[in-house]
């Protein structure tokens, strides 16, 4: 090979690396670029007290309640209580009798107690049902999209809504039977 032939060898080499380089650099900017758009696209609103609940609709779990869907906008007028929860939850597994034992008293005065499954599966779901004795609504969020627009967190979480559709209190942890029931009292309708 002629010292011409390398020459022109070598140069087309850089030339070939040089255009790898950029074609790499173009993919990485493309990439930045997307991700900056879909993060500005995304819902990061957090709700917080004074906001309106957003609206959502769900499959029940539970056969004891007369709808097989549960719709938040279906319940204006009521106090509803908002339980984000898990079988595998052991807070969660200890506030459930409590939630059981205000339900009937509080469904009488206009509250609805609404416990939204996270589980991935509603076998585990229906024997905790039964295992518990569960009377009030049981919406199973296997997607997480109800999880994901109250931007809920650790488990158990809860969110007390007043008869007017407005968010009065967000607690994160498990409730205590007398903390439930001031919160109760408080979304009661007038």
């Amino acid at each position: 090979m002629s010292l011409e032939e390398m020459k022109k060898k070598k140069k087309s080499k850089k030339r070939n690396r040089l255009i790898f380089r950029s074609v790499i650099l173009a993919i990485l900017v493309a990439a930045v670029v997307f991700a900056v758009i879909s993060n500005l696209k995304e819902d990061k609103i957090i709700y917080k007290v004074g906001d309106d609940a957003p609206d959502f609709q769900l499959q029940q779990i539970n056969k004891n309640n007369e709808t097989e869907t549960i719709r938040l906008s279906d319940l204006e007028g009521k106090g509803v209580m908002l339980n984000f929860w898990g079988t595998w939850c052991e807070p969660c597994k200890a506030e459930m009798p409590y939630m059981q034992k205000l339900y009937p008293k509080y469904k009488e005065k206009g509250v609805e107690i609404v416990a939204v499954s996270l589980d991935s599966t509603k076998l585990v779901v229906d024997r905790f049902i039964e295992e518990y004795d569960l009377t009030f609504p049981i919406p199973f969020d296997k997607s997480g999209q109800v999880r994901d627009l109250y931007k809920v967190g650790p488990i158990p979480s809860t969110v007390f809504i007043n008869p007017e559709g407005k968010i009065e209190e967000v607690v994160n942890g498990a409730l205590t039977l007398d903390r439930l029931e001031g919160y109760l009292q408080e979304i009661e309708p007038k």
